[in-house]
């Protein structure tokens, strides 16, 4: 029989029978890394276990903890559910059901309106059939065997996903699990078995494909695991999450509002959430001047010909508001803040002997999203971005990209976020620019992560039409990812705008651009935050740093005293002078979070010092005012994030 040569991720090299699988591969290093492996990787495509490999492949073997790994599980829970859902309510149609980040859905239109009953019968019925232990077998199946299929099942859903598909001799994926076929690309994990433990978490309504027009579906959310310690500590993130929901400690401690008779996703920052995001802008401003960056601000509003120059409206109309009529002319509020840095550029002729240029702004933007997906700070309609762009020569492309890391980095530690992951977006089918810029400027997003020694992910094909781009990622205290920081290549405004430079040989060149936002937005930043610290805010970042509380009436005018000096030396404090009982001032100031509390009373007035109270770790002794007062202005200075 033909043999093939297997490469694995060590660069080592097997041989094997031609037509083997990557299980019977993983079944020849360890029976224990066969049982555990979930889904394979052969020359770049993630594909089930047992397909066949037919040729020279490069393999990667995947377990629950790989990202891979822990999608097809997800994936593959999704069918089961899907599965039980057919058993339970044999009317079910079903729309789609990927798996997610936090686990997985799947959109369902079924009769009954489902309750937390429901979802503990289908939690039930997948163990069931988990315990069944079916097999997920792939048939390939032509366009036609498909539609029939599914037209013979009454399943409109996916008969308007093969419409989608055009071509008549396109192979269509099916999968079987038991009684129950799905159409479904793949991949699977082996069998239902694998699915121990599982959780369905809630039901919200779902417009199918996201059309308001059409029909609206229940989406069932759901996790598994294949321990229940693993699922354990899933929920209880997940309780803890509801605790430290932004916009549950928005409204508890005064930071912001949003009001739906006014303008949903439009935000309100009240006193004590607009001193948080000054403190936060104030930090960003000095940190761009020192980085070498210029400070600009542009107008909210632009005519029409700008948005068609910039492509925005052939491809970004859905997401604007709509046009307003301004001396008979269309004006439409920017979605962006390139165009406007764009006409900045051009007011002069720039010559190479001005690049690089790194201008900033923190610019409002407003842009439409529908209703349904609008989340508190999250998803909003008017935010206001933490905007750059980079315009250099090609020669000076790569020493840029690796100071946008740099800064990027020291930016997120600052906040206290240190585990951070990095992704290289390449090129899509559809892109502008040629070829030879492409290549040049992902293998310089590349070579600048490498320089700096970070390890990262390639996402093929997941650039922008515009250019390739580093996505950065955070993880918070509940161990979630956010997506923050990008730095993204534009091979098209430059062109569309006919952006030039004079370079050294005295002919003019086009520049490279770079868009660069590093906390995304100061809205979703805030949300963020808000969450990641619980509302416990550090105290250089909490937008009152001490209350002063005096144990009785008798002892405000000391309480004054201390109030005075400390607010001299610019630290955020307030004297709470309510005749209340010590007690109830202590638990109250602890709900609000506060970094600091300073008791004062008989002992405290004889010593001429405080008692520190620290948030949520309570008494931390006494001490002199100036004592106290070096230690926050130190906690300030140096941004420590002692919560």
């Amino acid at each position: 029989m033909e043999n093939i040569k297997i490469t694995f991720p060590d660069s080592s090299v097997k041989e094997f029978s031609k037509g083997i699988t990557a299980f019977e591969v993983a079944e020849s290093i360890s029976k224990k890394l066969a049982e555990f492996v979930l889904v394979a990787k052969v020359n770049g495509k993630t594909v089930d276990l047992n397909a066949p490999i037919n040729e020279d492949a490069a393999i990667q073997l995947f377990k629950f903890e790989d990202n891979e790994g822990r999608e097809a599980y997800w994936h593959s829970t999704a069918h089961l559910m899907a599965h039980a859902i057919q058993t339970v309510f044999p009317e079910a149609k079903f729309g789609v059901g990927p798996a997610i980040e936090t686990g997985f859905y799947y959109d369902i239109d079924i009769n009954s309106q489902l309750t937390d009953e429901h979802l503990e019968k289908l939690e039930k019925k997948m163990l069931e059939l988990a315990n069944e232990d079916k097999l997920f077998v792939r048939k390939e199946v032509s366009r036609n065997e498909a539609v029939e299929f599914f037209k013979a099942k009454g399943d409109q859903y996916k008969l308007e996903i093969l419409e989608d598909i055009i071509t008549e001799d396109a192979v269509i994926s099916i999968y079987e699990e038991g009684a129950f076929t799905d159409l479904c690309s793949g991949p699977h994990i082996p069998s239902v078995g694998k699915i121990k433990f599982v959780k369905l978490l809630n039901v919200s309504g779902s417009y199918w494909r996201g059309d308001e027009k059409n029909k609206q579906l229940q989406r069932i959310y759901g996790i598994s695991f294949p321990k229940k310690k693993q699922l354990d500590e899933h929920l209880r993130l997940l309780e803890e999450a509801k605790k430290r929901d932004h916009r549950k400690l928005g409204k508890a401690l005064d930071l912001f509002s949003i009001h739906e008779d006014a303008g949903p996703g439009l935000i309100y920052w009240h006193p004590k959430g607009a001193r948080i995001r000054h403190i936060i802008e104030d930090f960003w401003k000095k940190a761009h001047f020192d980085g070498g960056y210029d400070m600009l601000y542009t107008p909210h509003i632009g005519k029409k010909a700008l948005w068609e120059t910039s492509g925005h409206l052939g491809f970004y109309k859905e997401s604007m508001f709509a046009a307003m009529s301004i001396d008979d002319m269309d004006y439409y509020a920017k979605p962006m803040n390139c165009p406007f840095h764009i006409k900045i550029y051009q007011t002069q002729l720039r010559s190479y002997r001005d690049l690089p240029l790194r201008w900033a702004e923190l610019g409002t933007v407003y842009r439409y999203e529908k209703s349904g997906v609008l989340h508190g700070l999250l998803r909003v309609r008017g935010f206001t971005q933490d905007d750059a762009h980079i315009f250099c020569t090609h020669e000076q492309i790569e020493d840029e990209i690796i100071e946008v890391i740099r800064f990027s980095n020291s930016i997120w530690k600052t906040f206290g976020f240190e585990d951070l992951k990095y992704y290289v977006s390449t090129r899509p089918e559809k892109a502008v620019g040629e070829n030879e810029l492409w290549d040049k400027a992902t293998k310089s997003l590349e070579n600048a992560l490498e320089k700096e020694g970070l390890n990262y992910e390639v996402d093929e094909g997941g650039g922008a039409f515009y250019g390739p781009k580093i996505d950065i990622k955070i993880k918070d205290a509940l161990h979630r990812e956010w997506q923050m920081s990008t730095i993204q290549f534009d091979f098209n405004l430059p062109e569309r705008f006919d952006m030039e430079y004079v370079g050294e040989d005295g002919k003019t060149h086009r520049p490279f651009m770079v868009h660069r936002a590093l906390l995304g937005s100061i809205e979703r930043f805030m949300g963020v935050i808000i969450e990641h610290y619980g509302g416990s805010f550090p105290s250089w970042l909490a937008p009152l740093q001490v209350a002063v509380v005096p144990v009785s009436q008798n002892h405000i005018e000391y309480a004054e005293k201390v109030e005075k000096e400390l607010k001299e030396s610019d630290i955020r404090i307030v004297l709470d002078k309510r005749n209340e009982k010590i007690g109830y001032k202590i638990r109250d100031w602890e709900t609000q979070k506060v970094p600091y509390m300073l008791i004062v009373g008989d002992k405290e007035i004889e010593a001429e010092a405080v008692s520190v109270r620290q948030h949520k770790k309570g008494d931390q002794g006494t001490k002199s005012v100036a004592e106290f007062k070096t230690q926050i202005l130190d906690e300030v200075k140096n941004r420590i994030n002692n919560i």
